[in-house]
């Protein structure tokens, strides 16, 4: 099976050399999405609210591009540098979610790609109507 790569316009990864997400068959892995506004810069600086809404926000982005939603998202992993925030995390998983809601790990991290960057989030969807 070939795999496709998954991007926006724009795409804040690329200069990373790594692909927002890629299609396999009926799957889409995502690749971890943080608070990365177009430009390429965090989000939200400080301020845990504000980067989990924009990082919530760029899987659903990524995953439309796929030709999927968050409706079709079977597990994530959600990285955090504090469980301080876990509340913040029920309530947005409520917010972005439906029932039932996908397998989930949430992990506590010292740090991610960049300091002020405080939460990440990756996932497996399957894309409606693609075979296995």
């Amino acid at each position: 099976m070939p795999l496709t790569q998954v991007h926006t316009q724009p795409d804040p990864y690329a200069p990373f050399l790594l692909s927002q997400a890629i299609a396999l068959g009926n799957l889409v892995f995502v690749s971890g999405q943080a608070a990365i506004g177009d430009d390429g810069a965090i989000v939200g600086k400080g301020d845990f609210d504000v980067q989990a809404e924009q990082a919530f926000q760029n899987l659903d982005r990524v995953l439309k591009a796929a030709g999927t939603d968050l409706r079709h998202v079977a597990k994530v992993t959600i990285f955090l540098t504090s469980m301080a925030h876990f509340p913040k995390i029920v309530e947005l998983r409520r917010k972005w979610f439906s029932a039932p809601y996908p397998a989930d790990t949430i992990v506590e991290v010292s740090g991610l790609y960049s300091p002020e960057a405080m939460i990440e989030i990756e996932a497996i969807a399957t894309l409606p109507g693609a075979q296995a």
